[in-house]
């Protein structure tokens, strides 16, 4: 065995003890190398035919799993006191059974759908649920209708990712300090960080306005991005940049109508009838991939509203090898997506189980406090916009010198800012922690100078249209020449490879393309696209990256070498519809298939909402009983196909006596019944529903800069060593520079005085300066 492995977890042992609906947890470290050990009582599938809806989700979620018996406490304690770590049900009793000498540097993450602990410790949820109590329910949708519940089970993908994230960071804390943290996840806390949260980094189009200023409604039909007809489908537009205008505006031949430089402003496209009218008259009688060709070529972001059956038979899909097949039984293969994250060119796929374990030739003794596991760690951020913009924000929070490389030529989209100085309260949340550096790339001196901090740095994150990199001479393999332990990570749309890699690569885009886009609309109205709003996936594709990369800096530590991740985020989106994709292959609908009713409901007041979904016999038990209907507990109401069968008189009845009940009363009444139930929260809410505000999850920051206060969430998750996430304010750009450069290089003044006059290095724009000076520029007109 050599020093070099492939699989970053590889020789690492994680005992998988969660409930049965979140293990796909503990999938993400299969694929990272990691034996990952689970008891199944029942054996493998829980004892389901693999060809049933129930066979094929477990399939999903424990594929490369190793499937044991622990029939008592002592087979049970034999397999955690094996563990480097141990992901359980909450409240779990993993670390009682922990003998002395492993105690320490164990690690113990307990999941429960509410977290260990506290009033709603009890309570049930489903992924409805969870939509409903993070503010997403309340954005999805059209205006005047009522809130649509989002396709799939995105809010439980998303919270399984945080989860997973925030194990890969215990593990890799674990190993770097000798000590084995205790940390509790609550799926609610996980899925309000990763899916979309409401006090976030948003993206540019928003200007970096919070969302809790939104108008309380779902948003207008066609918002932002428009979808439009073509001579094959629909196809949607996300022109936002003054140049990709220009770029339309020439594709058009160049309409005079429209060449006035007020057209430059996205908010006057967006309100302008006569150029909607216009585009949609230029796309109607060329087909989606024309659109999508000549798009390309002109440089404006479009792409066709796709299928996920479209996407799947893409000739991009098949170039990237991006589904596989799993073999159950004699003669049966199941398809499912080849995993999200490559590792040195290397796709990690979960079936492959287990890598074996490397030859240990560089052990770091463990120096590092278990408050800030990542001290003393540099990081060099090239990344934009949202997943840019988390990824290293998870690091900064953890410890890490996370430096912002940023130039006044080509700002981050998230400065483009309703305040003058590039800030906001999104811009905040997401860069906190973080220090700028301005720097000018496009001069060989520059270039020269970011090789120079390249060769101190532990890591490198980007996220341009790939390619980039490379063109700028800071491609994996020349920063790797020059520091052989450099861990790079690179995040796209599409990945670096396929026909639709050069593609530009907004998430509203992504979303389209796999198919996602399609599936969010009403039932009654296939016009009614509603995912215009969401940031998803940028959030949770950056927990993806980070887990890779904290991943590689463990293997790091084990053999001294670097690495480079590549992750795309409509890879992520298609991982979300595994258990869709999976069961299709068998001809077996296997997405979840609640019993009657399962719905939103208009409770007692102007635009409240309630969410109530039935798993089982017990759950309907319980709201018969609520509902007052006796009658629902005869023969006919006795089986969960017999409840389906009548679902729409049932969701009627249910939605009589809900419009006769407050919202959280109702919520809180079903869910001490043990009903998955909850109350639609719109995003200014959230900070006082008493869940949150036990938990502590947000706090309120002040900066220097800006009048409005900073929202954000206090902790990626609760932990007995981890401190919470420091407080230090988000950056103006280039307002580092000259203390980065001595810091990382030891340059002295007279040097760096030079980098300045001659442009090289850049600081605080002037007029920013003075307005911070001043105190001006503070708020928003």
């Amino acid at each position: 065995m050599t020093d070099t492995i492939d699989r970053p977890l590889a020789g690492i042992t994680i005992l998988d003890l969660l409930d049965s609906s979140v293990a796909g947890i503990t999938r993400s470290y299969v694929e990272l190398g990691a034996e990952v050990i689970r008891p199944e009582p029942q054996g493998a599938f829980g004892g389901a035919d693999p060809a049933s809806p129930a066979g094929v989700r477990w399939l999903v979620a424990n594929v490369g799993k190793v499937v044991v018996q622990a029939d008592d406490d002592a087979a049970l304690a034999e397999l955690i006191n094996r563990a480097d770590m141990i992901v359980e049900a909450a409240p779990g009793k993993a670390a009682a059974l922990l003998r002395p000498d492993r105690r320490e540097a164990t690690v113990v993450v307990t999941v429960g759908m509410f977290g260990a602990g506290g009033s709603h410790a009890g309570w049930q949820a489903t992924d409805p649920v969870l939509h409903a109590l993070t503010g997403v329910l309340s954005r999805s949708g059209l205006e005047g209708r009522e809130p649509l519940m989002p396709p799939g089970e995105l809010a439980i993908e998303c919270a399984m990712a945080q989860a997973a994230y925030v194990g890969t960071a215990a593990l890799y804390a674990a190993m770097r300090t000798g000590k084995g943290d205790r940390v509790d996840v609550s799926l609610l806390d996980a899925a309000v960080q990763a899916l979309d949260p409401g006090f976030g980094i948003s993206g540019s189009a928003t200007l970096g306005r919070a969302a809790r200023h939104l108008p309380p409604g779902r948003p207008v039909k066609g918002f932002q991005y428009p979808i439009l007809p073509c001579a094959d489908g629909d196809v949607r537009l996300c022109v936002l940049a003054p140049r990709q205008w220009q770029n339309m505006w020439r594709w058009m031949g160049e309409p005079a109508e429209f060449a006035g430089p007020e057209y430059l402003k996205t908010a006057v496209r967006q309100q302008s009838a006569p150029l909607l009218a216009a585009i949609a008259a230029f796309v109607a009688d060329k087909s989606r991939a024309e659109l999508e060709r000549d798009g390309t070529a002109h440089g404006v972001p479009i792409s066709g509203i796709l299928t996920l059956e479209e996407c799947l038979a893409s000739a991009h899909v098949a170039a990237r090898d991006l589904i596989g097949t799993v073999k159950i039984g004699e003669s049966s293969e199941v398809r499912l997506p080849n995993g999200i994250v490559e590792i040195d060119g290397a796709r990690m796929n979960a079936s492959d189980g287990p890598a074996a374990a490397p030859a240990v030739t560089n052990c770091v003794p463990a120096t590092a406090d278990p408050a800030r596991p990542l001290a003393g760690l540099k990081v060099l951020d090239l990344g934009v916009i949202v997943v840019g913009g988390e990824q290293s924000r998870l690091l900064a929070d953890m410890g890490a010198d996370v430096v912002k490389v940023e130039s006044a030529a080509f700002p981050d989209g998230t400065r483009h800012s309703y305040l003058p100085t590039g800030l906001s309260v999104s811009f905040a949340a997401g860069h906190r922690n973080k220090r700028s550096l301005g720097l000018n790339l496009r001069a060989d001196e520059g270039k020269a100078l970011f090789r120079r901090l390249a060769a101190e740095a532990d890591v490198i994150l980007s996220n341009f249209k790939p390619g980039t990199m490379e063109s700028l001479g800071f491609g994996y393999d020349e920063l790797s020449a020059i520091n052989p332990a450099i861990i790079m990570a690179e995040s796209s749309a599409f990945g670096a490879s396929g026909p639709w890699a050069g593609r530009m690569g907004y998430g509203p885009l992504v979303r389209a393309a796999a198919g996602l886009t399609d599936k969010w609309r009403y039932a009654d109205d296939p016009t009614s696209y509603s995912d215009s709003i969401t940031i998803y996936p940028d959030h949770v594709g950056a927990r993806y990256g980070t887990m890779a990369v904290l991943a590689l800096l463990a293997r790091r530590l084990r053999t001294g070498r670097g690495g480079r991740v590549s992750i795309s985020q409509m890879e992520v989106m298609l991982s979300h519809f595994a258990i869709e994709i999976a069961g299709a292959s068998l001809g077996v609908d296997a997405t979840a298939a609640p019993d009657a009713p399962w719905g939103v409901f208009q409770a007692a007041g102007h635009d409240d909402w309630c969410v109530v979904t039935v798993r089982n016999d017990a759950d309907w038990a319980a709201l018969t009983q609520i509902v007052g209907r006796a009658d629902w507990s005869g023969p006919d109401f006795a089986t969960a196909q017999l409840r389906r069968a009548r679902r729409a008189a049932i969701e009627a009845d249910v939605a009589t006596w809900m419009a006769g009940q407050d919202a959280d009363a109702a919520m809180r009444r079903l869910q001490a019944a043990g009903v998955p139930a909850a109350r639609m929260l719109r995003v200014a809410d959230l900070p006082d529903f008493d869940y949150y505000r036990e938990r502590g999850f947000y706090r309120v920051d002040h900066h220097p800069h800006m009048d409005e206060p900073i929202i954000a969430e206090r902790r990626h998750a609760a932990s007995a060593l981890l401190d919470e996430a420091d407080g230090r304010p988000a950056p103006l750009m280039g307002e580092h520079s000259a203390e980065v450069i001595r810091d990382w290089l030891g340059l002295d003044q007279g040097e760096i005085d030079r980098l300045l006059a001659d442009a090289i290095l850049e600081p605080v724009q002037p007029e920013v300066a003075r307005m911070v000076a001043a105190g001006e520029g503070r708020a928003a007109a």
